[in-house]
């Protein structure tokens, strides 16, 4: 079998030398600025030139992250940090954004590009055009079934990259707003606060639930199978955990994989595999699962993989805190219950726990003084102030697990001794075709209206839009192609919105539903995803660029164009300041601006049916703030309670040469009366009270500038 590739994280310096020491053949490291985990310690410009050094002369590789979007005002910096990276001689870098995928192939093309897991590629037709565009590497979606990764390989001959362990999002990946709709702690943008793995309470339930924290992801037993299908490298998850979780599994695969590589399927390969089982017993991080490694199940079955009873805190759960005492000015905890997934441990002085209260006010961890045993399911532990009865304790790591690592950059890479930095040369202009008077008739200028349900088209039909939104999942294709009576809006006066997590599994239906509708007159389309590009290239259609294809800056837009994507649906997430920047006022009459909606904050790759647990449509959390949760077509997704509107910034947006705007009524049951008062609000320009303004105002989070973190934040009257 040929070599593959086993890519591990580094956080810090320490996880760096970890990674390395247990056995990997590459690691993805971040910068201070411009990657998805920037709250962790990341790397200094010394200490990366360092890591790179140390690196190569061990015949190892370094995959600089840049998975983040970057707003037009920063275009300078992200040219210079590419310059610089592609200077250095690193092995590759991991991009999200189109505009950093477009200013990377335009003007450093020696540089070999990976597709982050947040662009969201989840079949071999978006994998196949980056191939084109000059990426070497797809970096494949988390949700994804063992068939249909095999069948991407099958399709395409870019190498591809599969995450085999270590902490999940409940979102399908890249399309994750809820952080960012909190306070504008972006996930598009290394800020996400994990807001899906809090306490919330639905029905008539008091003590409440973790109901989107996910188990972590596992695969070690299926590396075999995984070797076989012919994937290049077995990506693990970590750049937020310690040096000891990164040694830990990094060993473990490193085993598995040489087991199989050497020993293919006979008794060498198995005791390998039994060897790496056992090396993952140190892995102090949640409860484990194989995600939709097999399959999605139809059936609804969750617990596999979502659970609610999981405070969201990471390790072995030892049990709760049954009372606190003072002792010799130590504050110590009797913990109590030992959780089924205990195994009989207990902590020793050196031990690091984690505690997480009950309430999911505070999370703190802690290294162990001392430890006095009461019984034989009951133990007294020394914890910090702040916790008290009833709050949850793990253990995180055990004191034999730390180890010194040789280390893997020269004495002197510390920051101050590094030989070069980005420079401060101003990012290559760019220029894309505004849109030709010709093709602006495909989509006239007022006010389009989107809706998710047939029903809802009767209500639309009440206020006539300049032309209807209408949500294209297989559901409403299929009843749009079969629909026996005459539909309100006929096929020329209608848009489909193309689902924006577009998997493998999916591929053969659209292509064939897509002629289908061709044939019954629908031609215009919003392209929400990659492959979207590749189904419609073939068919006569008048296309736009979704809100999903993040256009933050000009070089996405130009990407996007280059594809024949002239229209552009602006990312829910952006603000005024940087629309204005990203586009010209010559080049305005190509945006739509959505003025009103339910974003949807969160997808998952199932509707959550049959087990009787998900069987609410709303929800709140320990603030009283409403969540709304809706299932739909295989999927099910979370929107808030109140509606985000810039409804009355409809006559700047105009001034200012935006002449095409979205009320967006996706997702909850649509009703005559809220309709015609959004409508009414929307022809008058007037304020629509209990609505959010989501980050149109304040734009993202900054830690230069915070934003006030309070119940109403982001909220206007």
């Amino acid at each position: 079998m040929n070599r593959v590739e086993l890519l591990a994280p580094a956080g810090s310096v320490e996880a760096l030398n970890a990674a390395v020491n247990g056995g990997a053949d590459a690691v993805y490291l971040g910068l201070k600025n411009f990657n998805a985990r920037l709250r962790c310690a990341n790397f200094t410009y010394g200490q990366f030139e360092g890591a790179l050094r140390g690196l190569h002369r061990a015949g190892r590789r370094l995959y600089a992250v840049l998975n983040t979007v970057f707003e037009q005002r920063e275009a300078d910096r992200m040219y210079q940090t590419l310059k610089y990276l592609s200077k250095s001689g690193c092995d590759g870098i991991i991009v999200q954004d189109f505009g950093v995928l477009e200013m990377a192939r335009a003007y450093f093309p020696s540089m070999k590009i990976h597709s982050s897991t947040q662009m969201n590629v989840s079949s071999a037709k978006a994998a196949n055009l980056l191939s084109k565009e000059g990426v070497t590497r797809a970096v494949l979606a988390r949700e994804l079934s063992f068939e249909e990764i095999k069948s991407i390989r099958g399709s395409t001959n870019i190498e591809l990259e599969v995450f085999v362990h270590g902490s999940l999002c409940v979102s399908e990946s890249g399309l994750c707003l809820f952080s960012s709709y909190l306070g504008g702690k972006s996930a598009n943008r290394g800020m996400c606060t994990q807001a899906c793995r809090r306490l919330y309470f639905a029905g008539n339930s008091d003590s409440g639930a973790y109901y989107f924290s996910p188990r972590d992801l596992r695969l070690l037993e299926k590396i075999p199978s995984l070797v076989e299908a012919g994937v290049d490298s077995f990506k693990i998850e970590g750049r937020m955990k310690s040096a000891d979780y990164v040694g830990c599994v990094v060993h473990a695969y490193r085993t598995a994989l040489d087991a199989v590589l050497n020993g293919g399927a006979g008794e060498l390969a198995g005791k390998g595999m039994a060897l790496a089982a056992g090396l993952l017993k140190n892995d102090f991080a949640r409860e484990k699962t194989m995600f939709h490694f097999d399959g999605m199940d139809e059936a609804g079955d969750v617990s596999a993989w979502l659970n609610p009873s999981q405070d969201g805190g990471t390790g072995i759960k030892l049990g709760a805190i049954g009372g606190i005492r003072d002792d010799g000015g130590l504050r110590m905890a009797l913990v109590k219950r030992f959780g089924e997934n205990s195994g009989g441990v207990l902590p020793e002085a050196g031990d690091s726990i984690r505690i997480h209260s009950v309430d999911d006010a505070e999370r703190s961890s802690h290294k162990v003084k001392y430890v006095e045993h009461e019984t034989e399911d009951s133990f007294w532990i020394d914890v910090p102030a702040g916790f008290s009865a009833g709050d949850n304790v793990y253990l995180i790591s055990v004191r034999e697990m730390s180890r010194r690592y040789r280390p893997i950059l020269q004495k002197d890479a510390d920051g101050s001794h590094t030989h070069s930095r980005p420079g401060f040369e101003k990012a290559p202009p760019v220029k894309f075709p505004p849109v030709k008077r010709e093709a602006q008739k495909d989509f006239p200028e007022g006010l389009y209206v989107s809706v998710s349900r047939i029903e809802d088209m009767y209500v639309a039909q009440s206020v006539k839009p300049a032309a209807l939104i209408f949500a294209a999942s297989r559901g409403n294709i299929r009843r749009l192609l079969h629909e026996k009576k005459p539909l309100p809006f006929k096929a020329k006066d209608t848009i489909l919105s193309l689902p924006p997590f577009f998997a493998e599994g999916d591929a053969a239906f659209y292509e064939d539903a897509l002629g289908a509708l061709a044939g019954a007159g629908y031609s215009r389309y919003i392209v929400n995803n990659l492959a979207h590009i590749q189904l419609l290239k073939n068919i006569n259609a008048a296309l736009i660029s979704g809100p999903y294809l993040y256009t933050f800056n000009r070089y996405a837009v130009s990407f996007l164009a280059a594809h024949q994507l002239y229209f552009f649906v602006t990312p829910l997430e952006n603000n005024r300041q940087n629309l204005e920047r990203t586009f010209d006022t010559h080049e305005r009459g190509g945006v739509f601006v959505t003025v009103f909606a339910y974003p949807h904050l969160f997808r998952i790759r199932s509707a959550l049916n049959g087990s009787g647990l998900y069987d609410f449509s709303e929800f709140t959390d320990k603030r009283g703030e409403v969540f709304r949760f809706v299932r739909g077509d295989g999927e099910s997704c979370v929107l808030p309670g109140r509606a985000f509107s810039i409804i009355d910034k409809i006559p700047f947006l105009m001034h200012s040469g935006f002449k095409r705007f979205i009320v967006d009524f996706s997702g909850p049951v649509l009703h005559k009366a809220d309709y015609k008062t959004v409508t009414k609000a929307a022809s008058e320009a007037t304020v629509l009270s209990g609505t959010a303004r989501f980050n149109w105002k304040d734009g993202f989070y900054s830690q230069e500038k915070p934003r006030d973190m309070t119940a109403s934040e982001n909220f206007v009257p």
